[in-house]
């Protein structure tokens, strides 16, 4: 059966671990693309300029079907895949974890590494406050302005967030809507005149 929703956090969150001096502090994302959790990286990289390595994972999508990682210059299967184990046995998606490490003199070995990435991560994500979110498509409307109550009605009826809105005389709104009310939703706008309907993602 598909499931109508999906665990994530729902805010940032912050993880510390300390071992021979080195320490490795973590950071837990919520972030819904590739390119917010290339901003993040960027975010965490600038905060951190002097840290030996900025390490991560990321897992997307609702289905959690698309994932990366990075071991930053550790070695190959100490970092990111620790991190990314995380996430996969908290059963989380739409997460970017990234793990600084400051050095501390002395080598952990990869045992040693491998704790401590994973154990930064996981704290990180204690700290945060684990949600379920119900799965969503994301659609574009577009229609003359003539339209915009008829339209405004459907979103008031069913509950809809409003990510995004236009207005001129052609209006445009980017809509949330939870997969059990799709059907619904997309027959009743269908019915509005001259609207255009483009799914764009689902969330």
């Amino acid at each position: 059966m598909f499931d109508n929703s999906y665990k994530t956090i729902a805010k940032p969150s912050e993880g510390l671990f300390k071992d021979k001096g080195s320490k490795f502090i973590a950071y837990a994302f919520p972030v819904a693309t590739e390119q917010e959790a290339r901003q993040k990286l960027d975010a965490v990289k600038a905060e951190h300029p002097k840290a030996r390595h900025h390490c991560w994972a990321y897992r997307l999508t609702p289905d959690r079907s698309v994932f990366r990682i990075n071991d930053d210059g550790e070695p190959s299967g100490t970092a990111g895949r620790p991190i990314l184990n995380t996430l996969l046995s908290a059963d989380v998606t739409n997460i970017m974890l990234i793990v600084v490490r400051y050095f501390g003199g002395t080598l952990l070995g990869v045992p040693g590494l491998i704790n401590a990435y994973k154990t930064a991560a996981a704290d990180a994500l204690k700290q945060a406050q684990i949600i379920e979110k119900p799965i969503t498509d994301i659609y574009r409307l577009e229609f003359a302005y003539l339209y915009m109550n008829d339209v405004m009605r459907i979103v008031k009826e069913g509950n809809l967030p409003i990510l995004k809105q236009q207005f001129d005389n052609t209006c445009t709104i980017e809509l949330a809507v939870p997969k059990l009310q799709v059907n619904a939703v997309v027959d009743k706008l269908e019915h509005i005149e001259n609207i255009q309907l483009t799914y764009l993602y689902t969330s």
